[in-house]
C-alpha cells in the first residue's frame, strides 16, 4: 500500500497521447489500442481515468498537434490536467485531483516513455504513490540520431528496471494490457 494515509484507491493515467507526440512513436497503433483497452476496463470498473496534456512551444495548446489522438476520447466527466513540464506533477493540480479521489495507486499509460512517462512514475513514487507502469501501453519516438538507443531498447529498458524498483511502503509494477484489473 503507497505511504499515503486514507487513499486506498486506484486511477488510470492516460499521459499524453496527442497527436503531435505520438505521431511518429515506435508501435503507435498497437500501443494506442492498448490504451484505449484500458480506457475502456477503467470505466467499466467504475475507476478514474486522469488525462494529462501537455503543451509547449512545439506543442501548441489548442492546435490539431495539441489534440488527443482521435482513437481515444475523454468523457466530459473525466479530469483533465494540463502540463508543460515532462512530470505531470510539476506546476498542475494532478496532487489534489488524486487527493480529493483517495487515489494512492496509479496505473500509468501514454508517452513519451523516455521523458514524461518516466518523469511522471518517478515523480508519482517519490511522492509515496504506488506506481504500476503498463508495460506494451507507454511509447516514444526515435531519437537514437542523437544518441539515445532505439525505442524499442528504451522502452524495454523502462520496463526493466521500474519492475525492480524499491522504495520503504510503496510498490512498483510493470503489468501488461491483458494484466491490469480495475
Amino acid at each position: 500500500m503507497s505511504t499515503l494515509a486514507d487513499r486506498p484507491n486506484t486511477a488510470l493515467l492516460v499521459v499524453d497521447v496527442q497527436n503531435g507526440v505520438v505521431a511518429e512513436a515506435h508501435e503507435r497503433d498497437q500501443v494506442v489500442a492498448n490504451i484505449s483497452t484500458l480506457v475502456g476496463k477503467a470505466r467499466a470498473g467504475g475507476v478514474p481515468v486522469v488525462w494529462v496534456q501537455h503543451s509547449s512551444e512545439n506543442l501548441v495548446k489548442d492546435s490539431d498537434q495539441w489534440q488527443f489522438v482521435p482513437e481515444l476520447s475523454r468523457d466530459g466527466s473525466e479530469v483533465l490536467v494540463h502540463k508543460t513540464f515532462p512530470d505531470s506533477f510539476e506546476a498542475t493540480d494532478l496532487e489534489d485531483v488524486l487527493a480529493r479521489a483517495g487515489i494512492g495507486h496509479l496505473i500509468v499509460s501514454g508517452a513519451q516513455t523516455d521523458e514524461c512517462i518516466r518523469s511522471t512514475i518517478h515523480g508519482a513514487f517519490v511522492r509515496g504513490y504506488d506506481v504500476t507502469l503498463v508495460g506494451d501501453a507507454h511509447t516514444t519516438e526515435n531519437l537514437s540520431e542523437y544518441g539515445a538507443p532505439t525505442p524499442d531498447k528504451v522502452i524495454a529498458h523502462t520496463n526493466l528496471y521500474w519492475q525492480y524498483h524499491q522504495a520503504p511502503g510503496r510498490t512498483a509494477a510493470v503489468q501488461s494490457t491483458d494484466e491490469v484489473t480495475f
